[in-house]
């Protein structure tokens, strides 16, 4: 694998870690809270990036990223509002896992080829930048959500607030 598909593997794993650390401080109740405005819950959010996964990594280098069996619409729309934690952690792995074999599947010759998304045409490079640029997006609204419902609670899950002094001691000092 090279050296651009080796770390942008690692930033999406990275970016998982942490939707995942933020469903563990969650309950079945919790990932289908929704603010007020009409905003999307976790387990919405979740729905459409495992859809988008499957929609643009299946077949990936030979049909159109925008697969005419996907129903984008319907990922927004929580109408299983009966649906686990386990559930929607199903929903999300079976997105990973596609995108993942995908990307273990290219090669350095792949990137430079042309693929299609909704017919517009990409430098294979440039379609892994956009999912890159996506998923951080819609990871980054699950974080918050989970912030916003654990308030005081929350376990943070990177340099908590007034640690970074620590934080950087520590790594200087190698632990």
């Amino acid at each position: 694998m090279s050296i651009y598909l080796d770390s942008l593997k690692k930033r999406l794993l990275s970016y998982r870690e942490l939707a995942e650390k933020t469903f563990a401080q969650l309950n079945d109740e919790q990932i289908h809270w929704q603010p007020a405005g009409d905003p999307n819950s976790i387990y919405i959010i979740v729905k459409h990036m495992s859809g988008n996964m499957l929609s643009r990594f299946t077949d990936f280098l030979t049909t159109d990223g925008e697969k005419p069996w996907r129903k984008r619409d319907a990922e927004f729309e929580d109408n299983e509002p009966e649906a686990t934690k386990a559930d929607m952690t199903a929903i999300w792995n079976k997105g990973w896992d596609c995108l993942l074999q995908t990307l273990d599947s290219l090669t350095d010759a792949d990137l430079s080829k042309i693929i299609h998304i909704r017919t517009e045409p990409l430098i294979v490079i440039d379609a892994l930048n956009r999912q890159l640029g996506h998923y951080p997006y819609h990871v980054g609204q699950i974080v918050y959500l989970g912030k916003i419902m654990k308030a005081g609670n929350w376990q943070s899950l990177s340099i908590p607030k007034g640690q970074s002094q620590q934080f950087n001691d520590q790594k200087a000092a190698g632990k």
